[in-house]
């Protein structure tokens, strides 16, 4: 299954172009922005490398790691990236990353919410996943707020980027069922 666009209320998600480099590597590169990621800052040949398997995994004809840039409705500028990484048929991983320039504005939500869609609605997944740095507060309060619900934190459980100098770092993990999702959509 294929998504060429998603909708939001103020953004949409749209699979990677080439011409994407730049506003990619706004954030790819930066390391505030990637301050609490596994990976980064990148250099121009990673964010290139990462653009790259994006796109051929989305034009995959057996799609299962579906990459999204995200762009404002009102203007086409791409304010972040995420990505909803299947397991098996039944389950799958969801992540975001947001330019700092757009931080606390609640566009993590909306991406978070679209990607569950994604993941409940259209795919009939059971289970989907998200894993983040333990001191991103603004990263689980997203994954809370979108109905999640914190099932671990693993003391140690993850290795810093760059910025971090590499050092063992916390790593919480959040889930929901798709029977949970659904109810949260019930009126």
């Amino acid at each position: 299954m294929k998504f060429e666009e998603l909708a939001t209320e103020r953004l949409f998600l749209r699979a990677f172009r080439e011409e994407d480099f730049a506003a990619v590597h706004s954030w790819a590169g930066d390391g505030e922005t990637l301050k609490y990621m596994r990976f980064g800052p990148n250099s121009e040949e990673e964010t290139r490398a990462f653009l790259r398997q994006a796109i051929a995994e989305t034009r995959a004809e057996d799609c299962r790691n579906f990459h999204f840039i995200a762009v404002l409705r009102t203007t086409g500028e791409p304010i972040g990236e995420a990505a909803l990484m299947r397991h098996g048929e039944d389950l799958a991983d969801l992540g975001w990353i947001l330019h700092r320039s757009y931080w606390k504005r609640g566009y993590g939500a909306e991406i978070g919410k679209a990607l569950l869609e994604v993941g409940f609605g259209r795919l009939g997944l059971h289970r989907i996943i998200a894993h983040c740095d333990g001191e991103n507060y603004g990263s689980y309060r997203v994954m809370e707020n979108i109905g999640m619900r914190r099932e671990g934190l693993f003391l140690q459980g993850r290795k810093g980027n760059r910025v971090l100098d590499y050092a063992w770092r916390d790593e919480l993990a959040y889930a929901i069922l798709q029977e949970e999702w659904q109810a949260r959509r019930q009126p």
